[in-house]
């Protein structure tokens, strides 16, 4: 059959839109949505006609299904509920920190409606947003004062542009970090108008290097926290409490970037309160790292400095909205209790859980796969887990792996159909093998995730 003639077979766009299955898409989504994404398909099989190859069922209902399946694929939501089987606590691709049962409830309850953010209840008057929050970093940590920005990049670059703008800010070479994307410390002090003055070399910096570089344009000393690597072998930096003397001594402002930040004590992590107990004028970190919160960079120190970064002119373009901040509340309220975290908050309860109890769960898991998915070979093997996202860089987490091997597909497709489940599964390959790690496994997540097995298999 010459190809005029096959193409005559192609159904007419209006014939497609009149069909039940166009009318009732045009009930989901926007009805010029549906006209584009049929005339779309249509165009996409007349080529696909052309080249030779096979356009499937051309019926007009069934074309309008197609293009109601693409449609609805392009359009579906992106943040949606998956199993993290991965053992990477604090996974940057799934959400960093999982959130605990009581944020969940109060992002429930709280923005429901409306909901207080900037009023202040007593006298009926604006306040800031984030003075609640401030509060309790306050009490958790001895700072005079606190604010919240929309991460910790942006923590660090309003600092730096309000502490040293046109100045100098000193900094150990070794400390000049890339944290994954654009995010590099020399770019990070470009774009806040601030001079980098490195001192020292990538592994051995010392005390005399930062006084050496003191002078008349010199604006900041900061430390950044190696949060996402570590230098071993012949190295030596500088202690905080001695730049901080340095600092003084100078009149200069001393910054320490934590990276991960640690509210209560994770070795090998510094507390956030430690640098704020030996003077550091300002701290800062991530909110959804080791605290375990929402997206959010946290800035800690003396009332001098953090009220001028509240009144920097980028503080509003960098500011956090109501559900940040419900959040982070609820969050910080689980350090506020007597203790500290306990296990309902799931990252403080994934990194203390011990490998003797990882592998109690991964022999039940092991049984329960086997019995409901009896076609797929499993087993378990040691390994270790991961905190991720650049916190507790080299410290490895001892861990009960559990190996899930398919008879037919290799362990690539095999990860690639799971993460198309619904949920979605997400695990490692180790040595062509499937791993799922219990440590990550959230309440529930074991009826999900051998559901999702059991459909695969």
């Amino acid at each position: 059959m010459d190809k005029a003639k096959q193409l005559r077979k192609l159904p007419a766009i209006d014939r497609v839109l009149k069909t039940s299955a166009a009318q009732r898409l045009k009930t989901r989504f926007l009805p010029r949505l549906v006209d584009a994404e049929v005339r779309g398909l249509v165009e996409d099989l007349r080529e696909t006609m052309k080249e030779g190859g096979d356009p499937g069922d051309l019926a007009p209902e069934a074309v309008a299904e197609r293009a109601g399946a693409r449609l609805s694929a392009r359009l579906a939501p992106g943040v949606v509920r998956c199993v993290n089987a991965t053992g990477v606590i604090l996974h940057t691709g799934l959400g960093r920190a999982a959130f605990a049962p009581a944020v969940l409830e109060a992002l429930g309850r709280e923005l429901s409606g409306y909901c207080v953010v900037s009023v202040d209840r007593q006298e009926g008057q604006r306040i800031r947003r984030e003075t609640a929050a401030a509060r309790m970093l306050s009490s958790l940590t001895g700072a005079e004062a606190a604010t919240v920005v929309n991460n910790n990049a942006a923590a660090t670059l309003i600092a730096l542009n309000t502490l040293a703008a046109g100045r100098e800010a000193v900094i150990s070479r070794g400390q000049l970090v890339e944290i994954g994307g654009s995010f590099r410390m020399p770019d990070v002090f470009k774009a806040a108008g601030v001079v980098l003055r490195e001192v020292g070399t990538t592994n051995r910096t010392h005390r005399k290097d930062f006084a050496d570089a003191i002078g008349p344009s010199t604006g900041l000393l900061l430390r950044v926290h190696p949060s996402n690597y570590r230098i071993g072998g012949f190295t030596a930096e500088v202690p905080l409490a001695e730049m901080i003397e340095l600092g003084r001594a100078a009149g200069i402002p001393v910054m320490d970037d934590l990276g991960a930040g640690a509210l209560a004590p994770i070795e090998p992590e510094p507390e956030i309160g430690q640098s704020l107990a030996l003077g550091a004028d300002v701290v800062t970190c991530s909110g959804d790292k080791l605290i375990g919160g929402p997206q959010c960079g946290i800035l800690l120190g003396k009332l001098e400095w953090i009220d001028r970064v509240r009144r920097n002119p980028l503080f509003r373009a960098l500011r956090v909205d109501k559900m940040t901040l419900c959040a982070l509340e609820a969050t910080l309220g689980l350090f506020l209790a007597p203790g500290g975290p306990s296990d309902a908050h799931p990252t403080f309860r994934m990194l203390r859980t011990g490998a003797p109890e990882l592998k109690r769960r991964a022999s039940a898991l092991r049984a329960r796969i086997r019995k409901e998915a009896p076609r797929l070979d499993v087993a378990v093997r040691p390994g270790f887990s991961e905190a991720g996202s650049g916190s507790l860089p080299g410290e490895s987490l001892p861990t009960t792996l559990v190996t899930v091997r398919h008879a037919k597909l290799s362990a690539a497709a095999f990860a690639r159909m799971l993460r198309f489940g619904d949920p979605p599964v997400y695990a490692r390959i180790v040595e062509d093998l499937v791993c799922i790690d219990p440590r990550t496994l959230l309440p529930g997540d074991d009826r999900l995730l051998v559901r999702a097995l059991k459909e695969v298999s």
